[in-house]
């Protein structure tokens, strides 16, 4: 066993507290937000938004920042353009505290993406450049600062593409190291839903879809047929339902945790606002319904403002919602 010499005592490294709670690699970039405009949109025309909002975007990023937000130490892993884009998103997340040390700035060939968003009430349009996001590989990641923490997250499989070749032996790594493994695929842009998941599904200890996804995975018609399929793979599997809430099944345990009635402004981001819940939760030790629930509260305080973020940087309406619904 290696022992730490700090110039005074030696101590084991086993019994050192990891530096994170939580790392992710991932995708990070900029939302931009236009409000208003029709669902059927006619081309040659010049339609008007009434509202425009730009926020921090991208799965990966997104939970990132409200774990960070909601107190967990968190390291970051992505790769940004030489692009004021870039420059723009990382000082949003850097505002939360998530460490971004091993932030890979200027590298490859294409810009920071961007993800532009058209609401539709309950609908949306989401329309992305991939730009660096596609980019960063497995031989790119850090692993002694990737596996200097308790758990791993993964979020936009399918945007991912560079990291896709070798990820299952990265994750066999993450786990040999003793971290925990979550995974929220996010949508396949190509509605194909196979290919590197079927690689890693078994190496995954919770996943994080909503009940679209994990239909799509599992390639039936129903939730419930949908979740003893996957469930023979994935030892928890936490599904969001949006405003009813959230399913949260543990082996052959099953349960629904009601959700909370709010007026939103949009709905981007509140998966990943979630999953922020969820995890910070889960990883101080609370029940799975108890994760659950709290992924419920943070996901609805997420639809109070644009975005995924702005909700959880305004300080005074976060610590209020959080402490309103008792977390």
């Amino acid at each position: 066993m290696k022992a730490v010499n700090d110039g005074a005592t030696t101590v084991n490294r086993a019994t050192l507290e990891p530096r994170f709670d939580v790392t992710i690699a991932g995708e990070i970039n900029l939302d931009l937000i236009l409000y208003g405009l029709p669902q059927e949109m006619p081309v040659e025309r010049e339609l008007l938004a009434s509202d425009f909002r730009f926020t921090l975007g991208s799965s990966s990023a997104i939970v990132a920042h409200n774990l960070a937000s909601l107190g967990l130490k968190v390291g970051f892993v992505t790769r940004v353009g030489s692009d004021e884009l870039g420059k723009l998103a990382l000082a949003r997340l850097a505002e939360s505290g998530v460490d971004l040390t091993h932030v890979q700035a200027g590298g490859g060939s294409s810009g920071t993406g961007v993800t532009v968003l058209l609401p539709h009430g309950k609908e949306r349009h989401i329309l992305t450049y991939l730009g660096t996001m596609a980019e960063m590989t497995v031989e790119d990641l850090p692993m002694e600062y990737l596996t200097s923490s308790r758990h791993f997250h993964l979020s936009s499989l399918y945007l991912q593409r560079g990291l896709q070749p070798g990820l299952a032996d990265f994750l066999r790594k993450l786990k040999s190291a003793g971290l925990t493994i979550s995974l929220d695929t996010n949508d396949d842009p190509d509605d194909k839903w196979g290919g590197v998941l079927n690689e890693i599904l078994d190496l995954v200890d919770i996943l994080l879809p909503s009940q679209s996804e994990l239909i799509r995975i599992a390639g039936v018609s129903t939730v419930e047929r949908a979740l003893e399929i996957v469930g023979r793979r994935v030892p928890v599997i936490v599904v969001k339902c949006g405003s009813s809430g959230a399913l949260v099944q543990d082996g052959v345990t099953r349960q629904h945790i009601p959700g909370l009635s709010v007026v939103p402004v949009d709905t981007i981001g509140a998966g990943d606002s979630f999953n922020a819940g969820f995890l910070s939760a889960y990883l101080r030790g609370a029940s799975l319904t108890e994760a659950a629930r709290t992924g419920n509260v943070t996901g609805a305080l997420s639809t109070l403002a644009s975005g995924g973020t702005e909700a959880f940087r305004d300080q005074n309406l976060r610590q209020s919602f959080l402490s309103q619904n008792g977390v």
